[in-house]
């Protein structure tokens, strides 16, 4: 696919994005909710390893290139890997599947109610090889924990600082203002970050988009604003610790909004299944989400 044939792909595709990118301290998690303990690995090299494998078998299962997973986002060393004997994001556009990946260094502490982005000095060497390897766009996530105004403009600040980097590198940012889902003043609080978000789409140039990997909100349609903006590519959502089937029942809610889900889409994969009770396991959750994401 070539950039524009992606572009198009991610804008009018009838599906949702993949989220594979756990890193670092996410990645035992994930290995042990797919079956693998923290005994049959030593050292990041071995994890990694071992979580290469399990993207790698997502990737080349029938039901994840049927044309409904319209994109994936990866860790880095996930793009810097093989799949099927080809470079990763090669592989997944030979499925029909638009790489991302995933660029954010971690989360500061909180302060103001928010966890801002670490610092990325190196981000423009990163974007540049990503692009030289036929990845076609970014994403980044900060996290808000209450309904601090402060934080939130400070927050959203950042997402489209960063967000303007990426841009003039030639690939498409995913800003990722994540609301915490346990917060008791959510329901306010997304209406004061979508107020911000569409303040900064507003001073965007003519010609430039992003995209946005939002919580699904309290209020159903919330964010339709932000979905109809000229800036805005697509808007997908997080699954942010629902299980797959309460994701998909909320995402149902708001319609323009498609999943990105990581925990919503793998919770049911195990290292131990054959290959077709694996197929069957994750072309299950595949057609619920698609089906959530195109309601």
């Amino acid at each position: 696919m070539t950039f524009d044939e992606m572009t198009d792909r991610i804008a009018t595709g009838q599906g949702f994005i993949a989220a594979l990118d756990q890193s670092g301290g996410s990645t035992p998690k994930a290995l042990r909710g797919y079956g693998i303990d923290d005994s049959e690995w030593s050292g990041d090299d071995e994890m990694f390893a071992k979580i290469h494998e399990m993207r790698s078998r997502i990737i080349e299962t029938p039901s994840f290139g049927g044309g409904k997973v319209i994109g994936a986002i990866l860790f880095e060393k996930t793009m810097d890997g093989e799949s099927g004997g080809r470079p990763v994001p090669a592989r997944l556009a030979e499925r029909g599947v638009v790489p991302f990946l995933k660029v954010d260094k971690g989360l500061e502490d909180e302060a103001e109610g928010v966890q801002l982005m670490k610092p990325m000095p190196d981000l423009e060497a990163l974007l540049d090889r990503a692009r030289a390897k036929g990845v076609f766009g970014t994403k980044m996530r900060s996290v808000i924990k209450s309904n601090n105004a402060a934080g939130i403009v400070a927050l959203v600040e950042q997402q489209f600082a960063e967000g303007r980097r990426i841009i003039a590198r030639g690939l498409m940012p995913i800003l990722e203002p994540e609301y915490d889902i346990t917060a008791s003043d959510r329901a306010e609080g997304e209406k004061v970050l979508l107020g911000e978000i569409i303040k900064h789409l507003d001073a965007l140039p003519e010609g430039e988009q992003v995209m946005l990997k939002l919580s699904i909100p309290v209020e159903p349609g919330l964010h339709q604003p932000a979905i109809d903006h000229p800036r805005v590519l697509r808007v997908v959502a997080l699954s942010g610790g629902y299980s797959t089937d309460e994701a998909c029942e909320h995402l149902a809610k708001n319609p323009g909004m498609i999943a990105s889900f990581s925990r919503g889409l793998l919770q049911d994969l195990r290292a131990g299944q054959s290959d077709a009770e694996f197929d069957a396991t994750l072309g299950a959750a595949i057609d619920q989400i698609c089906a959530a994401s195109v309601a």
